[in-house]
């Protein structure tokens, strides 16, 4: 299983994730082409930089020919002079939730961006309907935090700084990205929000801000080393869109490793965020496994023992498509294994749908509580099956399509099933103008060729 760990000991915000994705090895042209799509004069720059001794990947958002944060922020804080490659004089904001220069709290609730304008923005561009999705539900989870605070409606919510070019083109980035990596689960270290003070469009508060702080409820927080505000409202609700295991580093092989960097660069605190990739592997056969073994990956370490899935399942009648569609995909952010809709005829002779949700046990009360408060359902029906795997893990493969990764099942060191990534295969096909199934056909092909098959 292919999965990522984001290890925010100095918070997280969406330039900072920008910046871990590509250092991660995300093809910088995703971003490019997201960002373009959206036709707001933005661009990115993307340029290598020093925090505390890290080289990392520093993300820019231009609008027109200046920087997009500078349009909306009025206060500086000392310039990074540890640039490996810079070539941008910058104003760097002290938040995310400056003033515009001149302006009222009231005109600032004339020029803000609603929800709907957003909605409409993203919609119209030309982006896969995943990425929109992604995006959309990211701006939907910041507009509910945001109307909880204010008691107004959703609707009624505009967004300032987190509406503004910078904080979309992060958001939607961020989105094209996410699904360009393929990942089948995200973890996530507890969130170091900083401390101190910060100055939102509405007063002055303790460091996090009421948005950001009620986009963080329930999540493990804590606040040390630097008196800053460390997650701002975007990396907030981009975790939230997410929805990661919080925990330690599970147990993996690493393969990729990507630092994004802060906009500040304070003394003897590397302000990045670092953004692991590999394969999962099994806890048990590591801590068991004699001190002479090397972790590589050879199929013939893992157990092929049955393993104990909960299933969770309930048959609906009358509940909107649409709602089952969110309900499907909440459940797999939310940790489900599989999630399966079953078109199924109930009393009455009335057509139904059969949602049937597969996790693991430990991830039952949390889909359990899903299904209870999203559906119409009374009830539920849970059980324990048992399941067997193969053996899965990537390589990659060169086409002239480019570059391609291919997911190998396998079993006692034999290969039983190879698979090219689909998203990989569909992004290819849109660029080159292709059949999708010429390009899955000739990934394969040359995953053959280059295994000697």
């Amino acid at each position: 299983m292919r999965i990522a760990y984001l290890d925010c000991f100095a918070g997280i915000s969406g330039d900072m994730f920008l910046g871990a994705l590509i250092d991660a090895g995300v093809d910088p042209k995703i971003l490019h082409d997201a960002t373009a799509a959206l036709n707001l004069n933005a661009t990115l720059k993307i340029e290598k930089v020093d925090r505390s001794g890290i080289s990392s990947t520093k993300v820019h958002v231009y609008e027109g020919a200046k920087l997009a944060e500078a349009a909306h922020t009025h206060e500086e804080e000392q310039p990074d002079h540890n640039h490996q490659h810079t070539q941008t004089h910058q104003h760097h904001p002290k938040t995310q939730h400056q003033h515009k220069i001149g302006h009222t709290h009231e005109q600032e609730h004339i020029h803000g961006r609603s929800l709907s304008v957003i909605r409409d923005l993203i919609n119209a561009a030309t982006l896969a309907p995943a990425v929109k999705q992604t995006a959309i539900q990211t701006f939907e989870l910041l507009g509910a935090s945001e109307a909880k605070i204010h008691n107004v409606p959703i609707e009624q919510i505009h967004f300032h700084e987190v509406g503004a070019v910078d904080a979309i083109v992060d958001i939607v980035a961020a989105s094209a990205g996410i699904h360009a990596l393929a990942i089948d689960k995200w973890f996530c270290s507890p969130l170091n929000v900083g401390g101190g003070m910060v100055d939102c469009a509405h007063g002055h508060f303790p460091v996090p801000a009421p948005a950001t702080a009620d986009l963080l409820r329930g999540l493990p927080t804590y606040s040390a080393h630097i008196e800053k505000e460390l997650v701002t409202p975007t990396g907030a609700a981009l975790i939230r869109a997410l929805a990661p295991t919080f925990s330690q580093q599970p147990a993996m092989r690493v393969q990729q490793i990507g630092y994004g960097a802060g906009t500040r660069n304070p003394k003897n605190f590397p302000n990045v965020l670092r953004l692991s990739i590999g394969e999962a592997v099994d806890a048990t056969s590591i801590s068991t496994a004699p001190s002479h073994t090397h972790l590589k990956s050879d199929p013939q370490q893992h157990s092929h023992e049955a393993q104990t899935v909960t299933v969770l399942e309930t048959a609906l009648d009358d509940l909107s498509p649409q709602v089952l569609a969110y309900v499907a995909e909440k459940a797999l952010a939310d940790g489900a294994l599989d999630v399966m809709l079953t078109p199924v005829v109930m009393k009455k002779g009335r057509p139904g749908t059969l949602l049937t949700i597969l996790c693991n046990p430990s991830e039952r009360p949390a889909l359990e509580q899903l299904v209870l408060r999203e559906t119409s359902s009374l009830g539920l029906r849970i059980r324990q099956d048992t399941r067997v795997c193969l053996d899965r893990h990537h390589t990659k493969v060169t086409t002239p399509y480019g570059d391609i990764r291919i997911k190998i099942g396998v079993r006692e060191g034999e290969e039983w099933n190879i698979a090219p990534e689909f998203e990989d295969c569909r992004t290819a096909a849109v660029k080159h103008s292709v059949p999708l199934k010429l390009v899955q056909q000739t990934a394969i092909a040359a995953y053959l060729r280059q295994s000697g098959s």
